[in-house]
C-alpha cells in the first residue's frame, strides 16, 4: 500500500494539478496490478515523508494487529489515518438493513430513514473470534439525525430543495445546518466540526462530510436564504395539508438577538433594547406569524431597533388569511392605528390592551382552571357601541408578582426620601427647593411609576429659599397596578366569543414565547457571528427551518399519545446518547472483523421511535472482514 501522486489537467480551464490516491498491489491472473483503493483527492496535506508511516498505520488499522513498536505520528496524520481506514472498511462492507417497525408504514423507496414494517432478525452469523482483541471505534450520534431526515421526509425537503435547482453538495450541507441546529449546535462553523467529527448523519445519507469544504457550509446558507420565501410557503402549505390544519388563527411576536463583535456592514444590526439585556451588542429582530397549531407561517428579519408596532402590516400581507381570521399580539404591537387597520383589512383581533386604567368586578367575573391548576377570574364587559369587548382577568400568581413588586419599589422610594430629608440636617447639602424636587423627581423616575402614589410636600423656611424637611403620604391611586394586582385586560371584536373562549385563546400567545425560548435555547439562533447582512439573515432562516421539523416531531408524537412527550431540549436529550460505533475483532483465522452499527435504543428512544414508526436501529449493520 502506497501514495501515489500524479498530474490532473482540468478539461474546461485547462489547470494542471497534482491528485492524490491510496493504491496497492495486487496479482490478477496471476499478474501484478496496481490498484486504487481510494482518492484522496487535490488537497491532501500529508507530508510526504510520512507517507510511508501512514500507510503503515492503515494498514495496522485495517487488519486490527497489535502494535509490536507503536508508530509516533503527528495528531494530524494519526487522525488521517483513522479517517481512511474507516473509508476503506466502509468500502468493503456488507450492509444488512434492519427495518424493525409496526403497523405497515413505510416512506417514499428513496428514504434513507426505514420504518418498522415487522421483526425481522438477521441470519445468523457465527465466527470465531478473539473476544480479548474487541476494540470499539468511531461513535457518532445518530439519534438527533435519524428524527431530523424523518421530519424531512414527511415533508419532501429534499426533494424541494433539488427543485429548486440547488446541487447536491449544497443539500447535504444544508441538512447538516439544520440537523445540526436541532442538535443544539449553533454557527456553521461549528455545525461544520460537529457533522466531520461527533455525529453520524454522512452514513444515513451517504455522505462523506469530513471532506465538505467549511465554504460549502457557507454557500449553502446562501442558497437556502435566497429561495427562502418560496420554501417557507411550500414547508407551510405541505404542514396544512400534512395535518389538516385550517388557518384562522395568527399569532405573532417578534424577539432579538445579539452580534458578537462589530457589523459595520449589516444595515439591520442597530443597538436598541435587548431582551436578552446585551445592550453592549448590535441587534437584529426575528418577526414570527404562527397559526394556532404552533407552526410557522412566515418569518422576517428587522433592524434590531425597529418598533414592534410598525412591522404588524408588513408581516401580514400577502398571508391569504380568511376573511375573519383572528390576529393575537401583545400590547406592543396593539397601537390604535394597528387595530383600525385590523379592522379595516377584515382581521379579528385580540389582543393585550394598552390601557393604564384597570377594573375587576369579582361577582360579575367567571371561573376558570389553568393547565397549571390555577383559577382565574374573567370579567367580560360590552362596549357602548357593541363592536369591541374587553376581558379584565385577574390571576392569583400575577397578584402576588405585583404585590412583591410594588412594595420592593415603595420600600425603595421611601428609603431613598428618607434618605433626602436626613440630609437637609447637615450643614452642606443642597436645600434649595428646585434641586430638590429635581432629585424627587429622577426618584420617582427610577421606581417604576410608585411615585404616583405618594403626596410629597416640602416645608421651607420664611424666605422659601432653604428647604427644612421633606413630608409625605401615601394615596394609591385607583386603577392602578398597586390597587387593582394580578389584573389585565384583553381588548377582542370577536363580542359573541364566552370569556374561556377569549382566555384560552390569548394563553396561545405564551406558546409563541416559548417558541422564541427553544430558538434561543435549544436551537442555536444567539449569538450571531456572521457580519454580511445575507449570512446574519440566513443564519436565523435556519433556526426557523429547524423549529419546523422540531414542532412536526412533536406534534406527532403529541398526536400519538406517546409517554415520551415534552420540550424538545428533553426529547434532544433522550435521543443523543445513541451513537454508532465499530466493533473490531481479530478472527481465528488471523483476519480482522470489523461491525459498525448504531447502540440498541433504550427504552425511552424506543417509544419515540415506536411512536413515529422509525428505524430504532439507524444505519443497518456493515460487516467488513479484512
Amino acid at each position: 500500500m502506497y501514495i501515489r501522486r500524479t498530474h490532473t489537467n482540468n478539461s474546461s480551464t485547462g489547470e494542471r494539478y497534482y491528485t492524490y490516491r491510496l493504491v496497492a498491489s495486487q496479482r490478477v491472473d496471476g499478474k501484478p496490478r496496481q490498484m486504487t483503493l481510494l482518492n484522496l483527492g487535490r488537497h491532501f496535506a500529508v507530508e510526504q515523508d510520512l507517507w510511508a508511516s501512514l500507510c503503515v498505520r492503515i494498514e495496522q488499522l485495517l487488519s486490527h494487529q497489535a502494535e509490536l513498536l507503536p508508530i509516533e505520528l503527528p495528531a494530524a496524520v494519526e487522525k488521517a489515518a483513522q479517517r481512511i481506514a474507516a473509508q476503506l472498511i466502509e468500502q468493503r462492507a456488507v450492509v444488512i438493513k434492519t427495518p424493525i417497525a409496526d403497523e405497515g408504514h413505510s416512506p417514499p423507496a428513496e428514504s434513507s430513514v426505514a420504518p418498522v414494517e415487522s421483526v425481522e432478525t438477521a441470519p445468523a452469523d457465527l465466527q470465531a473470534v478473539d473476544v480479548n482483541s474487541l476494540e470499539l471505534t468511531r461513535p457518532r450520534t445518530v439519534g438527533v439525525e435519524q428524527l431530523g431526515l424523518w421530519a424531512m421526509q414527511q415533508l419532501n425537503f429534499l426533494e424541494l430543495l433539488t427543485h429548486l435547482g440547488i446541487n447536491g453538495a449544497q443539500i447535504a450541507a444544508i441538512v447538516g445546518s439544520i440537523i445540526g441546529r436541532m442538535a443544539g449546535v449553533g454557527s456553521e462553523l461549528a455545525t461544520h466540526n460537529w457533522l466531520m467529527k461527533q455525529s453520524a448523519l454522512g452514513e444515513l445519507l451517504e455522505v462523506d462530510y469530513e471532506s465538505l469544504p467549511l465554504m460549502t457550509m457557507y454557500r449553502a446558507a446562501d442558497a437556502l436564504w435566497k429561495h427562502s420565501t418560496q420554501i417557507e410557503q411550500t414547508l407551510f402549505t405541505r404542514i396544512t395539508d400534512l395535518f389538516g390544519f385550517s388557518t384562522t388563527i395568527t399569532l405573532y411576536d417578534l424577539t432579538n438577538t445579539y452580534f458578537e463583535g462589530e457589523v459595520p456592514h449589516n444595515t439591520k444590526a442597530r443597538h436598541g433594547r435587548s431582551k436578552e439585556k446585551r445592550t453592549d451588542c448590535p441587534l437584529v429582530t426575528l418577526g414570527l406569524v404562527l397559526d394556532g397549531s404552533g407552526f410557522v407561517r412566515r418569518s422576517q428579519t428587522f433592524a434590531g431597533n425597529v418598533s414592534e408596532a410598525g412591522t404588524l402590516e408588513t408581516m401580514l400581507q400577502d398571508l391569504n388569511a380568511p376573511q375573519g381570521a383572528l390576529v393575537v399580539m401583545d400590547a406592543g404591537i396593539a397601537t390604535e392605528a394597528n387595530i383600525q387597520w385590523l379592522r379595516k383589512t377584515g382581521y379579528g383581533y385580540l389582543v393585550v390592551s394598552r390601557e393604564r386604567s384597570r377594573q375587576f368586578n369579582a361577582d360579575a367575573a367567571v371561573s376558570l382552571e389553568t393547565a397549571a391548576q390555577e383559577t382565574v377570574r374573567c370579567q367580560k364587559v360590552l362596549a357602548e357601541d357593541g363592536q369591541e369587548v374587553r376581558l379584565y382577568c385577574h390571576s392569583p400568581g400575577r397578584e402576588q408578582k405585583e404585590q412583591a413588586m410594588a412594595e420592593r419599589f415603595a420600600s425603595r422610594f421611601e428609603t431613598e426620601l428618607n434618605t433626602l430629608n436626613a440630609g437637609l440636617q447637615r450643614p452642606r447639602t443642597e436645600k434649595r427647593p428646585d434641586k430638590l424636587w429635581e432629585r424627587i423627581g429622577r426618584l420617582k423616575e427610577k421606581q417604576h411609576g410608585i411615585g404616583q402614589h405618594y403626596q410629597i410636600d416640602l416645608q421651607t423656611d420664611e424666605s422659601g429659599e432653604k428647604a427644612l424637611s421633606i413630608t409625605w403620604q401615601k394615596q394609591i391611586v385607583p386603577g392602578s397596578y398597586v390597587d387593582l394586582p394580578g389584573v389585565y385586560c384583553l381588548r377582542s371584536n370577536q363580542t359573541q366569543w364566552t370569556e374561556v373562549e377569549l382566555w384560552r385563546t390569548y394563553m396561545m400567545l405564551t406558546d409563541l414565547e416559548a417558541v422564541f425560548r427553544c430558538f434561543k435555547s435549544d436551537l442555536g439562533l444567539r449569538p450571531i457571528f456572521h457580519s454580511k447582512e445575507e449570512r446574519a439573515d440566513s443564519h436565523l432562516f435556519i433556526t426557523v427551518l429547524a423549529y419546523q421539523f422540531v414542532q412536526l416531531i412533536r406534534r406527532r408524537l403529541k398526536e400519538s399519545g406517546s409517554e415520551v412527550n415534552g420540550s424538545w431540549r428533553t426529547l434532544q436529550g433522550i435521543m443523543s446518547t445513541q451513537c454508532r460505533v465499530t466493533a473490531s475483532f481479530r478472527r481465528a483465522d488471523g483476519k480482522a472483523l470489523h461491525v459498525r452499527k448504531a447502540t440498541r435504543a433504550e427504552p425511552e428512544q424506543m417509544a419515540i421511535y415506536r411512536a413515529l414508526k422509525v428505524n430504532p436501529a439507524p444505519g443497518g449493520i456493515s460487516k467488513t472482514i479484512v
